[in-house]
């Protein structure tokens, strides 16, 4: 992942990009050389933006959430206060990760810690419609032409090559462990998956020169942030499982969460979701307790986005008002 000084970032003068492009950016400096005045009417958009994301994720949360069943959902919480210690950690692991390099690479405030959020919320409703708030919402506070959208592409892709690298290194543990666990088509297509994400990630490292903005050191060091990150959060949602079913060792939930990392990142394996319950019950049994506390895990992060962004929206108004 090589420093690209080849070529101007968009929306920024070929003399300015150059400029910052090949100097590593400082802890707390802004990523913003090279960048214009903008437009009071060109300010507005952004906040168009935020608006229309966040009714997207109100509706489309509330009919994932009225589909899953709250009620019955709510009634099979565990009890446990560790159980949402350990949730409340996994949940906030991404953000988290995702402040310390924007706090790195910007000296963003604590602000955008919320920014951050919603761009995590808004992610899950709809792949990358997050990164797209989370620039709208750079560029507005810079109230510049261009918010410096070299760094959240990198980051972005660096996170899904990290997620990929991960998934591949866990395929590598996990198989000898797991492959008497599936049938022979779900093998089949467990293969061509580990190819297809290796092969999802090649073109980034072979023409990084041409598609990263970033120095390389800054690059390896994201890289490692998301790799981290990935790591905290199979940890934590294993910790969480425990104190969910403590009758099923530490160790087992792990392993679990591993299997959860792969699937959810494989290609060309159809219905995700059955798969990793069939295999969860294979594992661990306890057929019945077990599918309530993977749907409970599952729902609670939509439940919690729906808080969220009902708390947000409220305070919005009340700045506004």
């Amino acid at each position: 992942m090589d420093n690209y000084t080849t070529g101007p970032v968009i929306g920024v003068s070929t003399q300015g990009a150059s400029a910052h492009l090949s100097l590593p950016p400082m802890p707390g400096t802004p990523d913003l050389a090279g960048l214009e005045p903008m437009a009071p009417l060109a300010r507005r958009w952004p906040s168009y933006l935020g608006a229309a994301v966040t009714l997207v994720m109100i509706v489309w949360l509330g009919l994932k959430l009225h589909a899953l069943g709250v009620d019955s959902l709510v009634s099979a919480l565990p009890s446990s206060p560790l159980f949402y210690l350990f949730f409340g950690l996994f949940y906030l692991s991404p953000v988290t990760g995702d402040f310390i390099i924007f706090r790195k690479l910007w000296g963003i405030p604590a602000a955008g810690y919320v920014a951050l959020t919603k761009k995590r919320i808004a992610n899950d409703v709809l792949n990358y419609s997050g990164e797209a708030y989370f620039y709208a919402w750079a560029r507005q506070r810079s109230s510049m032409v261009a918010a410096p959208f070299g760094a959240v592409k990198d980051v972005s892709i660096l996170s899904a090559i990290a997620g990929n690298m991960v998934t591949l290194a866990m395929i590598a543990i996990a198989m000898p462990l797991g492959i008497g666990l599936l049938t022979e088509q779900q093998l089949h297509n467990a293969l061509w998956s580990v190819v297809v994400v290796f092969a999802m990630s090649l073109p980034f490292l072979i023409f990084s020169k041409r598609v990263f903005s970033l120095p390389r050191a800054t690059l390896w060091w994201i890289f490692g942030i998301h790799c981290l990150r990935l790591i905290a959060g199979s940890v934590l949602i294993a910790f969480t499982w425990h104190y969910g079913l403590p009758s099923v060792s530490l160790g087992m939930w792990l392993l679990l969460s591993a299997a959860r990392l792969i699937v959810g990142r494989l290609p060309l394996v159809p219905n995700k979701d059955l798969l990793f319950a069939t295999f969860a019950t294979l594992l661990i049994g306890q057929d019945a307790a077990l599918s309530v506390l993977i749907a409970v895990t599952a729902a609670l992060p939509l439940l919690v986005h729906v808080v969220l962004v009902a708390m947000f929206g409220l305070v919005d108004l009340v700045r506004k008002s």
